[in-house]
């Protein structure tokens, strides 16, 4: 064989944009590693009114440690899971619910912008550019009982998370009628296996085919110039590669039950606009609604799990009310909850024991999420190993407003992301975790948001 000898970050190129990874193989060199695959999906999950930190911090090293009072519902998906703590949003500047919110997912302040909103793009639209190439949507922004208290149902600097990638980049108002969702994005869907699909679908199923049959015919002539343990290793991966074009052919496997419509709830219930009715101070109330939340939530999520595993977009948000969340929880009367979560804040007092019961309920619901995706198969993956969802608020101390300690987790494998630690930080910007996760996704850009906030990653995240 000579001085033959092939990259370890070598693939099989197709049609088009088309790359299949070779396994490690001797050839590449002994020390040679694989490099972790770039993330394929991003999910931002967002909680109102930062937590209480002191009940929400773990307590242990980075991978012996065990979780406070909040995020105990975490446990069950320890492994899949990082909590970052001690990151503060130094670049946060504006009015105190506000300047949080702009820089959670733009780095920017919002009172440097042009459009009294952000002065720059959210990540998850600059990361949609890349990850929902191709796909039926670009992005899928969803949220529960939006725009309570003073914004009275309409798009304000409270409420709004997501930013377009542009020069001015103006607010993304998120969706919040749980049937118009199911109906727009899987009202026509016909999964893999329930129909013959129409033209467009056959043309992709013949590409996908095509695309297989010459990829597994270059890696044939690659054999050839391999060793006998090498060609062993490769005859098993090309082994695989045929194995998903007979699925393609028979309609069965992976790819046919993965994808499949959502159970369509009964959310009659919900009002997804009764925020043009509060009142200021979440003084008007309506109580069917508000006891819909938890169900509207999970039907939320299932969706978003969904949507990613038929392929229909790259990245997704998850909102759960705005910044003021100036609605009831009824569902949590029972453990001494009968005020909105403002009140708990400061308008009544700061009650951090209230605060951490309606915090607890959260992280059950990220636990939920993290859960989900686990659960769907992609061959000897999971949606969870290709994806990273990033948990944040727009503070962390509630009684003050203040942006210091932020109560961040990540989720998910995508990128290399090792999971199942606890990593402390002292005093880091935010902007740098935001580098981390462009990074985590492929994109090697070492600064985001305002200038002079960031000077590359995280150190340890992979």
């Amino acid at each position: 064989m000579g001085n033959f000898r092939i990259d370890r970050r070598t693939v099989i190129r197709g049609a088009g944009s088309i790359a299949i990874a070779l396994p490690f193989m001797e050839i590449m060199g002994e020390k040679a590693l694989a490099a972790p695959d770039a993330a394929k999906r991003y999910i931002t999950f967002y909680t109102p009114g930062g937590t209480v930190i002191d009940d929400w911090r773990p307590k242990g090293t980075e991978t012996n440690f065990q979780f406070g009072s909040i995020l105990q519902p975490l446990e069950a998906v320890k492994s899949k899971v990082m909590i970052v703590d001690g990151m503060n949003m130094k670049v946060a500047s504006g009015e105190q619910h506000i300047r949080g919110l702009v820089a959670l997912l733009t780095g920017t302040r919002a009172d440097d912008a042009k459009n009294g909103f952000s002065a720059g793009p959210s990540i998850d639209q600059i990361l949609a550019k890349r990850l929902s190439q191709g796909k039926k949507f670009k992005s899928l922004e969803m949220a529960v009982r939006w725009a309570t208290g003073k914004t009275h149902g309409k798009i304000h600097g409270f409420n709004v998370l997501n930013f377009e990638d542009a020069a001015d980049p103006k607010p993304i108002p998120p969706r919040i009628d749980p049937q118009d969702i199911w109906q727009s994005v899987f009202g026509t869907l016909v999964p893999p296996g329930e129909g013959t699909g129409d033209a467009a679908s056959s043309q992709l199923l013949m590409r996908d085919k095509s695309i297989l049959d010459y990829v597994d015919r270059r890696y044939v002539t690659l054999m050839k110039k391999l060793g006998a343990a090498d060609q062993k290793i490769l005859e098993a991966h090309l082994t695989k590669i045929r194995e998903l074009e007979k699925s393609l052919s028979t309609g069965v496997g992976d790819a046919s039950t993965t994808c499949k419509k959502p159970t369509r709830v009964d959310t009659s219930k919900y009002n997804p606009r009764t925020g043009l009715n509060s009142g200021d101070n979440g003084e008007v109330v309506d109580s069917s609604t508000d006891e819909s939340i938890p169900l509207v939530g999970k039907f939320m999520m299932d969706m978003i799990v969904m949507a990613m595993s038929c392929d229909l977009t790259g990245v997704a948000t998850m909102q759960w009310s705005d910044t003021e969340a100036k609605h009831q929880l009824p569902w949590l009367k029972s453990k001494g909850i009968n005020q909105h979560l403002h009140y708990y804040e400061h308008d009544g007092g700061y009650r951090p024991k209230e605060l951490a019961i309606i915090h607890n309920w959260y992280a059950s619901q990220f636990a939920y999420l993290v859960n989900a995706l686990s659960e769907v198969k992609l061959g000897d993956k999971t949606l969870l190993d290709e994806s990273v969802l990033f948990w944040g608020s727009e503070l962390s101390h509630p009684a003050d407003h203040s942006n210091t300690d932020m109560p961040f987790v990540l989720a998910g494998n995508g990128g290399g992301l090792r999971t199942g630690r606890y990593m402390k930080f002292n005093g880091v910007e935010n902007n740098k975790l935001l580098v981390s996760l462009f990074n985590l996704f492929g994109d090697t850009r070492n600064e985001f948001g305002k200038p002079g906030f960031s000077t590359g990653a995280l150190n340890g995240l992979t």
